[in-house]
């Protein structure tokens, strides 16, 4: 991890970046039930999930966003802050097992509110070992102009 500016003039439509790896566990599975409350079976009960479509327990969806985001953040931009994530969906199921990363794309600029800012989207997929997208989310940054045009 390491700071860099990054302005929104430097940011160019349709480049691409792709994360490292990370293995989802049983332990992530325990530990984001414990932080969110959300203990349902669906995630927890290995043998009712026998008896379901996908045959065993899938991971909350909420935290396979988390963990797919956390693996983008490898640079500390000084000149952008996220506005927020839209467009969020949980495309397919993610097992303990599976071991995700992320694709990131600068999929729209334009002009902010304000004349010395401007608002860049990132295109964030999710996906699996299996090159399958299993989460999609677009990230909202309000990033700094180099130079302010009147």
């Amino acid at each position: 991890m390491h700071f860099e500016s990054i302005f929104f003039e430097d940011y160019i439509l349709n480049d691409k970046r792709t994360t490292l790896g990370r293995t989802i566990t049983e332990t992530d599975f325990v530990v984001h039930a414990g932080h969110t409350g959300d203990f349902f079976p669906h995630h927890l009960d290995a043998e009712w999930c026998k008896t379901q479509p996908f045959g065993q327990r899938i991971a909350h969806g909420t935290m396979i966003f988390a963990i797919g985001i956390g693996l983008t953040a490898s640079v500390i931009n000084p000149e952008a802050f996220s506005k927020g994530y839209d467009r969020l969906r949980f495309v397919k199921p993610v097992f303990i097992g599976d071991t995700i990363h992320a694709e990131v794309t600068i999929s729209e600029k334009s002009d902010a509110k304000k004349p010395e800012f401007g608002t860049v989207v990132e295109h964030v997929e999710i996906i699996n070992q299996h090159d399958v997208v299993v989460l999609v989310a677009d990230h909202i940054l309000l990033a700094k102009r180099k130079e302010v045009s009147i």
